[in-house]
């Protein structure tokens, strides 16, 4: 069976949670996982730069 409801709360965001990754500058991905950065600040970042 699939699943309905898989990314759902995705569409509530503006953009549908896509922009620009203020870490790596990949633009039209994702940004779901809350970073601090160097600054202090806390940002939204992509996959890739959560992890790095």
């Amino acid at each position: 069976m699939s699943k309905s409801n898989r990314g759902k709360a995705l569409w509530k965001l503006p953009s549908r949670g896509k922009g620009t990754c203020p870490v790596c500058g990949t633009t039209r991905i994702k940004l779901l996982y809350t970073r601090t950065l160097e600054d202090g600040a806390k940002a939204k970042v992509c996959k890739r730069c959560r992890a790095a």
